[in-house]
């Protein structure tokens, strides 16, 4: 059977509506700084999150005889963490390009990251604990972009527990409005449109049907499918 882990991830870029490219900034490029964080099924309750962020600086910067680009930071962080608690079970942080001898000395300062949360109020602990001179400011702006990617990771746990034993049931075909609460808890009050007093949580409360993702639709329609199919 094929899996979603067996399919390509190619570059499906949504756009809802034309495109709205921005003009070509002016000047020559000077630093680039790139976040990646990918996130694993590992097992029925288990994901992986291995994340990087890497700074680089174009030819010549430093050193104008050089004929390639500077990577000045690369850090990765791997964390495991246990669904649907989403709770941190094991953490590895690893300081690969770095500029001083001594950086990689706050590595096990990381450590204390078994036992936390990923899910609401990381963003704060994680700046309690690791902000400033607790921690490596690069390190831990990528733990604060990880945090989002596993938010969304979970909402594949949970679709794919529609054909597997998973810890985490899929909802029932008509769930109560305290059901469907529930399953988009992580979503109140996370931006504007999820907002507690705002429509998408009121049509949740009073059991109405939220409209499917805009990219659901495009997606359903390529197929020559019916976006209503969506939730169903």
């Amino acid at each position: 059977m094929t899996t979603p882990a067996d399919l390509p991830m190619d570059d499906d870029l949504f756009i809802d509506g034309e495109a709205r490219p921005l003009p070509k900034p002016k000047g020559d490029l000077i630093h680039r700084r790139m976040y990646d964080v990918q996130v694993y099924r590992e097992a029925l309750n288990r994901m992986r999150l291995r994340g990087t962020v890497t700074d680089r600086k174009p030819a010549g910067t430093y050193f104008e005889d050089a004929s390639g680009p500077l990577t000045i930071h690369h850090m990765v962080v791997d964390l495991v963490v246990d669904f649907p608690t989403m709770e941190i079970v094991e953490a590895e942080v690893l300081l690969e390009t770095l500029p001083h001898a001594g950086c990689r000395t706050i590595e096990p300062h990381y450590n204390q990251l078994v036992g936390m949360s990923i899910a609401r109020g990381f963003s704060k602990r994680v700046r309690e604990l690791f902000g400033g001179p607790r921690g490596c400011t690069h390190t831990t702006a990528l733990l604060l972009a990880m945090a989002p990617a596993a938010i969304q990771a979970t909402w594949s746990m949970r679709k794919l527990s529609e054909t597997s034993e998973q810890v985490a049931p899929p909802l029932p075909v008509k769930p109560t409005p305290e059901q469907l609460r529930h399953h988009f808890a992580f979503n109140i009050n996370t931006c504007h449109i999820w907002a507690e007093d705002g429509v998408n949580i009121t049509a949740v409360t009073n059991g109405e049907p939220l409209d499917p993702p805009l990219w659901a639709s495009r997606r359903l329609e390529k197929l020559g499918r019916d976006p209503s199919e969506w939730g169903s």
